[in-house]
């Protein structure tokens, strides 16, 4: 198992560019199971979770080429759809959250989909009740084999609907996307997710010859077709990484210019981050955040107690919340964060408080915290990355702290993260990896 070892309390300086987006990725990948076609793919993110997802599509038999700097070339025209029903599929398909999305375009293309109950983060309950509903409302059969945990749908023919989801999921949406795009007919999808990545997938499939019209809002229109080409796709910069260096930047009183961020896709990021006092400025498309000895929390009009929640898009991501509650800790004022999609991702801040963070736990989505304003600097400790978004948390708690700091089971953080300790290194952090 590798560690890091942090020596914190050091200011950085210097110009940063964000990977290309996980969680766009791992639906973008998916999506070249729908055509024979070659599909080019850039600014692919050298990320664990994108690497499992490559692997298994190499293994389902699509030809996999590293054409370029962080971009690939997949041709799917010679898929072993058996492959789904054997021992190493069961084993690679489980640890991977995201695998849970090669299910819509098989079923799409080949009739069939299998998927063994997917792995991912231990955040809390995350269902996929959405996706699997949704292709049954397609006219697919759904079975699932409890004792093997091991999840089928099978449809000669799927048919275009109207459906309503019962949650905005946004796997569970392109999941359902992907599927209805070769359906006959027409699908209307209602309370579809509508992030930036889900635009991004439509947009992509759209190239490829599906009619998919509604993007950007959670009402989309699918006519499905008989045949869908190759095409090529840039990825956008990841949304969470660029709020994560902003988080960073804060908290380690650091000048740290963003690189290439594409500002208009970070959504209500930005407005959060200076609700906490963070300065910034954008500078064409990079953003900028110079160093401040202090930031000050806002309050509501009235006087009351800021809080930041997670919701759906437009909303905040819950992706961040553990970057915005680690930032507040040295700021001055007081915050509560409210995170309601996920009950186990604030069980981190134990850690935390025993670095000298003011938290009070008041239940598994409620934590508030009282900024210390740097009258106190927070204390290196030994610690534990829990998962990849709080994993980055405690890196950046760390590199703020005075004195070392060692992180395990960073392999959590790699997942997620790509090299973030050289790229740390290249603008002053004092960080070290251990195997």
């Amino acid at each position: 198992m590798a560690k890091f070892e942090i020596i914190g309390g050091k200011k950085l300086k210097g110009e940063i560019i964000p990977q290309g987006a996980k969680n766009e990725a791992l639906q973008i990948l998916c999506a070249v199971l729908l055509t024979p076609e070659p599909v080019v793919i850039s600014n692919v993110p050298d990320i664990v979770d994108v690497n499992k997802l490559i692997d298994l599509l190499k293994e389902l038999g699509v030809k996999v080429t590293k054409s370029g700097f962080e971009q690939y070339t997949f041709i799917a025209d010679d898929v072993n759809i058996d492959y789904l029903n054997s021992p190493e599929f069961k084993k690679k398909g489980a640890a991977l959250r995201g695998s849970i999305m090669i299910v819509g375009p098989l079923l799409a293309r080949f009739g069939r989909g299998y998927i063994p109950k997917p792995g991912g983060d231990k955040i809390g309950r995350r269902r996929l009740d959405t996706h699997f509903i949704g292709f049954q409302n397609l006219g697919a059969k759904f079975e699932y084999i409890e004792n093997e945990e091991f999840y089928k749908v099978e449809a000669s023919n799927l048919k275009g609907c109207y459906m309503l989801l019962d949650e905005a999921s946004v796997t569970g949406t392109a999941n359902i996307v992907m599927a209805a795009v070769m359906a006959k007919g027409t699908t209307t999808i209602y309370n579809a997710a509508c992030e930036p990545y889900l635009q991004q997938l439509c947009k992509m499939l759209n190239r490829m010859g599906a009619k998919i019209s509604g993007i950007g809002s959670n009402l989309l229109t699918i006519e499905g077709v008989e045949y869908l080409g190759g095409t090529e796709h840039r990825m956008l910069p990841d949304m969470i990484e660029i709020g994560s260096f902003i988080g960073l930047a804060a908290m380690t009183q650091s000048e740290i210019t963003i690189k290439n961020v594409s500002y208009e896709s970070l959504g209500i990021i930005p407005d959060t981050f200076r609700k906490l006092g963070i300065e910034m400025e954008l500078r064409g498309d990079d953003l900028y955040i110079p160093s401040r000895e202090n930031y000050e929390i806002d309050t509501f009009i009235d006087g009351s107690i800021l809080t930041v929640a997670d919701a759906i898009w437009p909303g905040f991501t819950p992706d961040l919340l553990s970057i915005v509650l680690v930032v507040a800790t040295q700021a001055k004022g007081s915050v509560l964060i409210h995170q309601k999609m996920f009950e186990s991702r604030l069980f981190f801040v134990d850690k935390l408080i025993d670095m000298g963070a003011q938290i009070i736990l008041c239940d598994p989505h409620r934590a508030t915290v009282i900024g210390l304003n740097r009258q106190h600097s927070l204390r290196g400790i030994n610690m534990t990355s829990p998962d990849i978004r709080a994993g980055v948390s405690l890196l950046i708690a760390a590199l703020s702290a005075q004195g070392k700091s060692v992180i395990d089971n960073i392999e959590q953080i790699d997942r997620g993260y790509q090299n973030i300790d050289s790229r740390l290194k290249a603008i002053g952090a004092d960080i070290t990896r251990i195997n």
